[in-house]
């Protein structure tokens, strides 16, 4: 193995606050642990599409593991507005240039 921990994605669920996606992560030197990533209900309209939420939150999880040499002290993380608009910057179509 290469070090990096294994993320799987489990699955979301509704909660107050929003949809939380929950992720667990491995390491051979570890037993696995849990981490749960919400994405507020009022981004879903217009701002994130339900398809894009798992991927938006792995990301996050993955910069938190990342800082953290893969073991954050928080295990909950909600998304905010910057990260999503970093994200729909990353994936917006790109205009074709224009040609000589």
């Amino acid at each position: 193995m290469n070090g990096q921990p294994t993320i799987q994605y489990l699955g979301f669920r509704p909660s107050s606050q929003g949809r939380e996606y929950a992720f667990s992560v491995r390491e051979t030197s570890c037993e696995p642990c849990e981490y749960f990533v919400t994405i507020a209900h009022e981004d879903f309209q217009g701002r994130v599409r339900f398809q894009d939420a798992p991927g938006i939150c792995s990301q996050r999880l993955q910069r938190e593991l990342a800082a953290a040499a893969n073991h954050p002290l928080e295990t909950r993380y909600l998304i905010t507005e910057a990260e999503l608009a970093e994200y729909r910057a990353a994936h917006a179509p790109r205009t074709p240039g224009r040609r000589s």
